[in-house]
């Protein structure tokens, strides 16, 4: 389901209001991204979270990962 893993944002339910002021349901989806988090344990997981947990700075993003030379 989308639903951030940090706040527990979800969709909600509204209308699209043409002109002529008739209504059709609608949802409205909250920004999620997959992030690679890393958690307080050390580990590193992949989390989906709203961008608004992203810029608040509740998670830590995850070093990226370098190739290793042959």
């Amino acid at each position: 389901m989308r639903e951030c893993d940090v706040c527990g944002k979800k969709p909600i339910v509204g209308h699209n209001v043409s002109h002529a002021n008739n209504r059709t349901k609608r949802r409205y989806l909250p920004n999620l991204q997959k992030v690679r988090v890393l958690l307080k344990t050390g580990q590193v997981t992949r989390m989906t979270i709203c961008t608004r947990c992203i810029r608040s700075g509740k998670v830590v993003k995850a070093p990226l990962q370098r190739a290793r030379a042959l």
